[in-house]
């Protein structure tokens, strides 16, 4: 199985980070911006993420408030959100992992089909969204 490379995506965002925070750690801050979901930011907690695709379980791996949040995505993916103090503005970084040339996904699809499309939602959709939603 060869590894491919992780999504990694990083912008400043202008807003306080306790504003990021919030947006990126609740239930109804992440379905303003990238999906519904019944997340709570408690590690180890499960929850799904409802997406056009099928619903997508979830775990919370880790919880550094407000600067870290890790949890697994489905069965293969691991989202990471790092958040960075800049002042009154935040530096938000997002890695996605777990991508494996060959595996196949929930939706049927290769890892290497889904990779480039997940890396240009990110870009052109979900992104630009939590942006919007954090500077308005």
């Amino acid at each position: 199985m060869t590894a491919i490379p992780d999504i990694v995506h990083t912008l400043v965002l202008n807003a306080p980070i306790q504003k990021v925070w919030e947006a990126v750690s609740t239930a109804e801050g992440i379905a303003a911006w990238f999906m519904p979901n019944n997340f709570q930011a408690i590690e180890g907690h499960t929850f799904t993420i409802f997406s056009p695709f099928g619903d997508s379980p979830c775990v919370v791996k880790e919880l550094d408030p407000p600067h870290r949040l890790v949890f697994s995505w489905g069965k293969d993916w691991v989202a990471t959100f790092s958040l960075k103090e800049l002042g009154d503005k935040t530096e938000f970084t997002l890695i996605h992992s777990g991508w494996t040339a060959g595996t196949v996904t929930e939706m049927g699809d290769t890892h290497d089909v889904i990779r480039e499309r997940m890396n240009q939602g990110w870009d052109s959709s979900v992104l630009p969204k939590l942006r919007a939603y954090v500077e308005q």
